[in-house]
């Protein structure tokens, strides 16, 4: 797989049977030999799995209107986070689709830290630049200085902890600490994840990956610590109904139509795509994101045509697993609104085969996060 990019963990997965794929330009495992996803699974559920996100992109805007800028940038209402405080919310385009969803770290009023998705950090840097211009801001893509791992599972403290002096018990859900020292290593650490898990992700220097890893892996050993691979990051990611870009959101799905708008605060300050999605929440939806479970037997594939009980065409899948948690074949889809209500029976059309379905709440797993 020559010309894929490399974190600064690939010789890590090499070392631990790392199956190898291309993932949007990056050689990354999909699982481990000997392992799979489902056991890789069970380990996050059940105990801490190890993750390499090196590949995500991190963009820092500091300056003296940065909070004024990020609040014009993004849906959600940054002036009411804390310091420190992590905010997930999007960058829309003025025609109301997303542009990306992203985490935003506040360091202070004037320094904010943006971790973007991979595959469109190249793409984010470029819209959050030009959307720069005119205020007093600095932005930098900060990619390639930083290596990540997150940590997730009802162990994950209890692993992280043996590494650090700082009392993690002061880490509330979704907020950060900068410059905690981590077996040595000064870290950026938040208590955010992608499982549905409690857990952390920790940022370092490229340079300190490999040992921080081999750490964390050593801490964890007497209680069944896992390295994680792709395949088990997108089914915990999908049981606890969390979106994927690209997937549940895109250019062409609003925040609103992804079942997110409590994401989207309509009654801040202007920002971009607001007068959009304003107005579509005003008319009303015309379509919205759903869970979906077969009652037929099937897997539900990205892209599946969802069908009315007579055969009209209403939707289409945008995630469907069979779930290793749950034991039973489901979706996340886009939905006419008529047939968005939980009980509703309708169909999945897999071969050409009209596969009975209901319509299900969300999450379809129960996160479990620590709450304060």
């Amino acid at each position: 797989m020559s010309g894929l990019k490399r974190t600064p963990l690939y010789e890590m997965h090499i070392k631990y049977g790392g199956m190898m794929v291309d993932f949007g330009g990056w050689e990354l495992p999909v699982r481990y030999k000997g392992k799979g996803d489902l056991e890789e699974h069970k380990a996050v559920r059940e105990r801490v799995g190890l993750f390499d996100v090196s590949h995500m992109g991190e963009i820092r805007v500091k300056g003296q209107e940065a909070l004024k800028f990020i609040d014009h940038l993004v849906t959600n209402d940054i002036s009411k986070a804390a310091e420190n405080q992590v905010t997930y919310a999007f960058m829309c385009y003025p025609e109301g689709g997303v542009v990306d969803d992203l985490l935003v770290y506040k360091l202070s009023d004037e320094e904010y830290f943006l971790v973007v998705n991979a595959s469109n950090a190249d793409k984010d840097y470029e819209w959050i630049s030009q959307q720069a211009k005119g205020f007093n801001v600095v932005v930098a893509n900060e990619s390639p200085d930083w290596a990540e791992i997150a940590v997730q599972g009802p162990r994950a403290q209890e692993l992280l902890q043996r590494l650090t002096d700082y009392n993690l018990d002061d880490l509330h859900f979704f907020y950060c600490k900068d410059k905690v020292r981590v077996d040595g290593a000064e870290c950026l650490i938040s208590r955010t994840g992608y499982t549905g898990e409690d857990g952390f992700e920790v940022y370092m220097r490229p340079e300190d990956a490999v040992n921080l890893w081999e750490s964390m892996m050593k801490a964890g050993e007497d209680f069944g610590v896992s390295p994680c691979g792709l395949g088990s990051r997108d089914s915990l990611r999908f049981e606890a109904c969390l979106p994927l870009y690209g997937h549940e959101l895109s250019r062409d799905i609003t925040p609103l139509e992804a079942s997110l708008g409590f994401f989207v605060k309509l009654d801040k300050a202007e920002f971009i795509g607001r007068q959009a999605l304003a107005a579509q929440k005003a008319k009303g939806l015309a379509r919205r994101m759903v869970g979906v479970e077969l009652i037929d037997r099937g897997i539900p594939r990205n892209g599946y045509k969802l069908l009315s009980p007579e055969g009209a065409e209403i939707g289409w899948v945008t995630s469907g697993l069979p779930s290793p948690t749950l034991g039973k074949f489901l979706a996340m889809a886009q939905v006419a609104i008529d047939y968005a209500k939980a009980g509703t029976e309708i169909a999945v059309s897999i071969r050409d085969k009209a596969c009975k379905a209901v319509v299900v709440k969300t999450p379809f797993y129960k996160k479990a996060y620590k709450k304060d």
